[in-house]
């Protein structure tokens, strides 16, 4: 079992204790994106105008928009592999499937080379003995 990490952090210029699992480094991680995210309502003025309770739910509802973003663009990149594996799986099918056309040809065109010089060697015969007979008549 991992060991349990606590980590002291500043998140809104407060310092918190954070206890988990996760390495201190992934805790900081986590302070420093709530940071960034409270900078970005600082930055916007009619935040700072609003009651402290408002600017907390505000400031969820806007972790959790990220959140369910984050799952939807997860879910469509899934959605797309599954996507890619299917086109990938359907054309190494394909692909084998050409290559034993490739290689019934193959053989095919090996016996009708074989055929072709057997022919060859025949019309040779046959034109020699045509040569012969009409030496002797």
């Amino acid at each position: 079992m991992n060991k349990k990490n606590d980590t002291e952090v500043l998140i809104n210029n407060k310092r918190y204790v954070l206890c988990g699992y996760e390495s201190s480094e992934y805790l900081h991680k986590i302070a420093n994106y709530i940071n960034e995210k409270y900078q970005e309502f600082r930055g916007k003025e009619s935040f700072s105008h609003l009651e402290p309770d408002m600017r907390h739910t505000l400031m969820e509802i806007n972790l959790a928009d990220d959140y369910f973003r984050a799952q939807n663009k997860v879910k469509e990149l899934q959605d797309d592999n599954e996507r890619k594996s299917k086109d990938m799986f359907e054309l190494k099918h394909e692909m084998i499937a050409a290559q034993t056309k490739v290689e019934e040809l193959s053989k095919e065109l090996q016996s009708l080379k074989f055929e072709y010089n057997e022919a060859q060697k025949k019309i040779i015969r046959l034109e020699t003995e045509i040569e012969e007979r009409s030496k002797k008549v």
